[in-house]
Formats: C-alpha cells, structure tokens, sequence
C-alpha cells in the first residue's frame, strides 16, 4: 500500500566531484545553485504530484543537495534503502550529462530488476541514443510527461503494450529502438501545478525526510520560490534551449501553454502560506498577451500576497506597465538580461532587439514606479562577439551610473555562455550563427565534464573568440565591472576585495594548468590538489560577490496550523487513494488537455 511506484533521482553535474579537483569557471555566479546545479527541475513535482493524484506513491529524492550538505553521505547505501519498480532521473540540461547517466548505471548496479526512465529536454533531443544505452531502459520525451509517465506506469503495471504510451522512446530486447509519436503536448497547465508545492510539502510528512526535497544548498535560509507562466515561448533568443525553435524542435510545441492568471495567482497563495521569501516569474508576464499579464496583477493585487514578486522582461517597457506592477504588488524587483549593449548583436540573438535609447527608458520607467532591485545582465560568447565588444559592457555600464546617479537598485552582472550550447537552440542548430561545435552525443558531453579545465568542458568555439580567448575575456570583463561597481559605490570594499582574490586565484590556477598541459593526467590531477585552496576560490565568486544577487531577505520556512491541517487532509485523500490502488481500485484523474 505504501511502497514506491516511482522514485525521482536529480543528480549532481559530476558525479565524484567530491573526489576531483577541477577549474570549473564561473558557469553558477549568477544562478542560485552551486556549480553542481543541485536545483532540480520544478517539473519533478508536477510530475510526482500528478501522479500521486493518481494513487501511484512517488518520491523525489535531491541526491545532488545531499552530496553536498555532506561529504560522508553515501549515495549507493541511500539507493539500495529506496525500492521501486521505476526510477526516474532529470536530464534537463546537459550539464547533468555525467551526474545522470552514472546515477543511472549505479541504480542499475544496486537493483538490477528496477527500470531507469530518463525525461527532460536534452533527454528529448538525444532520446534514441540514450535508449542504446544498457543503463536506460525508457526515455519520455517532451515538456509535459506527467500523463505519459502515468501511461507508462500503468502499462507496466498491467502488462499492456509499451508501444501505447504517448512520447515514449524505448529499446526492444533485440535492441530495436522504439520511437512513439511525440502527441502528448497540453494546450495550457492549468490541469497540472507546476510547480507542485503542496505535493512537496505533503511529502516531507509523508516520508518524513526533508533533506531528499531540499531545492538547492541556501535554500532553507533563502528559500526564493517560483511561479511558472509558460512551457515554450514567443521569443526565438539563439543560445536559448528554452526558446521558440528549440521547443518547437524539441518538444513539438508550436505554441506555449500558458498557466492561467487565477491558477498563478493561486500558486503565489501556496507559497506565502510557508515563505516569506520572494516569488519569481518564469518568463515576462506579457508573453501571453498584455491583457493575460493585467488580469494576473489585478488577482495578485487582490490575493493578500505579501511576498516580493521579482519579474523578468523579454522586452522594453514603459510606466503604464510598471504602474500596474506597483499597485498590484508589496514590493518588486526586476530582472533584464540583455546580453550586450550592441544594438546589431542584440538584433542577431533576439532578445531585447531594440535600441539602447528604448533599455534605458526601460529601467528609468522601472526605477521610477519603485523597483526595489533591478538587476541587467550581460554576456560573454553571444553570436558573432568579439573581445573587445564584450569588453564594451564595461564602459556602457560606466554610462548608465553616470545617467542614473549611481542608483544603488541599479547592479550589472556578467556571464558566460557555457558550459555547453543547448540542444535545439538556433546557437546549436545553425552554422550560420558562428558557433563550431566540438560535441554531437550525450557521450562526448559526458566526457567533456570529466576535464580538469573549463577551457576543455566548453563545448563551441565561436567566429569572434576562441574557448581560451572566451574564458580570459570573461575574467576581464568581470574584473573591471566590478571595479567601476566599487569605484561607484555599488558594491562595499570587502564584496569587491573578494571578488578580485577570486579572480587572482582563477588567473593563478589557469597558470599552473597552462604550464602542466603537457603532463600525464594523474600529473595534473595533482597540481591541482596542491591548489586546492586557490581552486575551491576560482571556482566561486569571479563574476560577482556573495550576497549581490539577493533579493528581500526572508524570515525563511514557516508552517502554520492552517497549513498543517489542509496538508493533512491532502495527505488523507492520497493515502484513502493508495488504499483503493492497494485493494485493485483505481482512481485516474482527467488527462490535461492538449493539442
């Protein structure tokens, strides 16, 4: 009655990175996650919450977070305590590349009856070959495998046909792989929460295991949440495998699926009745349509949501917009990436393809209907940039602290492009764009996040810079960011003292791998130990100081006695359902709609 049907598995970037050294670059600066990317996908809980609606028992299980909260924590002992028939493992992001596929052979190694079934969107793209591989027995393809995860559930369960479970990519005993139609594909979210937090939280009482659910290291002292506006998208950014050609190609969504305003709002209400933190918007509220993005302001405003509601916009906006933003809000913040301030680059990559004049207005408009942080970020490795166009950040942002007084709410962030190229992006898929791709299969990805050296992992060079001539311009173009931040008193004397021992320790261990290059491995592997200090502060830290990206701080987790009583009804009902599952009864939720 009790027993697993599914565990989910979210495994760390590199699976021994406890026992490696190695110069990984500031690939994590500016995410809230490690360099281990142990912030697991919030589809895990659409997916697990969906089919625990369905009397199937589902637990997720961060092995990434666990890894790091403790060097002693042992991940084959945790697996062989974790029974179940399936068990699902995220590879959303091909930086997972290695941590995925080797959690999958130990899963292999440690239940040898017990089927591995892979999703998420680099699975998607490089679905047939992972169904070749001995450790993967099932790969679900698309943005939206809550339904088909329960048709393959059920198909096991009952013997029936493999071949009738929608976006299911399966190889045959003789090795045959099995490619079904790609027809699951939801016209909109509202039949699913996405993200699920009520099914995380029932199932912390329900296993009573906090530590397996934990989103990323920080995150029960800061614990930001999100709410999700959209799968797919209207903008056609080139590096982006989110975007409109790479869901298109990937997913085989034309349009996206919106959450509807009531049902965004409803999840806002959810989160402030465990966090205070901040809430953030996937996506620019706007990509739905204008009127959508009034209609959810108008309900937030209306909710009592007290949380901050932090934003992303896609393109420029004006003081009508951000009026709205301010009365329907508590406090909000602002998050634009850019790229770069060349009007052309920003035209070939497609996101904000207007002209400075219209950013700028852009972000007076903002700071002037309260934004509490607004936050500009830029990039290193778009389409066709050279160094010293990227070293141009620099100096445009020297202009916008004059323009704007040194607005302390005003910060500047840089970032790499790496440390691959996203499957199904125009970046990847088009020559045209000057990218020269070192890397075509989940295998050589694989292996690439084995190397000792960032230079080595990234996976493209460009038509304006090489892998080395990228990783030195970043460093550079960081460093005097930074600089002009401190010089303007954006940052304090010890943010900027940190950043620039970061970065002198990345230059030094850059050195000692440049002079080892021609070394045995074990050789280099050695070096590296020897900098083991130097290394642990190159990898974090270059591009920004600890603490620059933050948001409002947040009295972090609180239940209340209401929670706790609708937390445990919800858990009742899923019990009462997995009694019926237990006694041959079977409860089926409606299928989303799709297309």
């Amino acid at each position: 009655m009790f027993g697993l049907d599914l565990a989910l598995l979210h495994a760390p970037s590199v699976f021994d990175f406890r026992r490696r050294e190695a110069l990984l670059g500031p690939i994590a600066d500016v995410v809230p996650s490690s360099d281990e990317f142990e912030m697991y996908p919030i589809g895990l809980t659409s997916l697990a919450g969906y089919l625990s609606r369905n009397a199937y028992n589902v637990r997720i299980v961060n092995l990434a977070y666990r890894m790091l909260r403790s060097s002693t924590y042992d991940v084959a002992a945790h697996l062989r305590r974790i029974h179940a028939p399936v068990f699902g493992i995220d590879l959303h992001w091909l930086p997972h590349a290695h941590g995925a596929l080797t959690v999958a052979e130990l899963v292999k190694s440690v239940h040898p009856d017990a089927k591995v079934l892979l999703g998420g969107l680099s699975a998607s793209y490089f679905h047939e070959e992972l169904a070749r591989d001995p450790a993967v027995d099932f790969v679900l393809r698309g943005d939206s495998t809550e339904e088909p995860a329960r048709q393959l559930l059920q198909a096991l369960r009952e013997g029936r046909p493999l071949e009738e479970v929608e976006n299911l990519t399966f190889a045959r005993p003789d090795g045959t792989v099995v490619v079904n139609p790609l027809t699951f594909v939801p016209d909109d979210l509202d039949d699913v929460d996405v993200p699920d937090y009520g099914y995380a939280l029932r199932s912390v009482f329900k296993y009573w295991d906090l530590a397996d659910l934990v989103p990323y290291l920080r995150w029960l002292r800061d614990p930001t949440t999100m709410v999700l506006n959209a799968r797919g998208c209207t903008y056609d950014c080139a590096i982006c495998g989110g975007s409109r050609s790479a869901y298109r190609i990937v997913c085989n969504r034309a349009r996206p699926a919106y959450r509807s305003p009531d049902k965004l709002v409803a999840d806002a209400r959810t989160i402030a009745s465990f966090s205070a933190a901040p809430i953030f918007m996937v996506h620019d509220p706007r990509i739905g349509g204008v009127p959508r993005a009034e209609r959810f302001f108008e309900l937030f405003a209306a909710s009592g949501v007290r949380n901050e509601l932090v934003i992303e916009l896609f393109y420029p906006a004006g003081p009508d917009f951000f009026e709205l933003v301010r009365r329907s809000t508590r406090a909000w913040s602002l998050e634009i990436t850019i790229e770069s301030p060349d009007e052309d680059l920003r035209r070939v990559n497609g996101k904000f393809s207007c002209s400075n004049a219209e950013v700028e207005a852009t972000l007076a408009a903002a700071l002037e209907h309260g934004c509490g942080k607004l936050d500009l970020f830029f990039m290193v490795g778009i389409p066709h940039q050279r160094p010293d166009q990227a070293l141009a950040t620099v100096e445009y942002c020297r202009h916008l602290v004059e323009r704007f007084g040194a607005e302390a709410r005003l910060q500047f962030y840089v970032a790499p492009l790496g440390p691959f190229l996203d499957p199904g992006s125009r970046a990847y898929e088009d020559p045209a764009l000057g990218y020269r791709k070192r890397f075509e299969t989940v295998a050589e990805h694989r292996r690439a996040l084995e190397e000792l050296d960032w230079r080595d992992v990234l996976s493209f060079d460009t038509d304006g810079m090489d892998r080395a001539t990228l990783v030195a311009t970043t460093y550079d173009v960081s460093e005097r960011l930074e600089r002009l931040k401190y010089d303007a008193g954006l940052i304090d004397a010890a943010t900027y003292g940190s950043v620039r021992d970061h970065l002198a320790r990345a230059r030094e261990v850059l050195d000692a791998l440049d002079r080892s290059r021609d070394l045995p491995r074990a050789e280099r592997e050695e070096v590296l130990r020897r900098m083991h200090t130097a290394v642990a502060s190159a990898n974090a830290g270059t591009t920004s100081g600890a603490g620059e990206l933050s948001w409002t701080p947040s009295a972090g987790i609180r239940v209340s006695r209401a929670l706790i009583g609708e937390l445990a009804g919800a858990l009742a009902g899923e019990l009462h359902r997995s009694a019926d599952r237990f006694r041959g009864r079977y409860d089926t939720a409606a299928a989303p709609r799709r297309r």
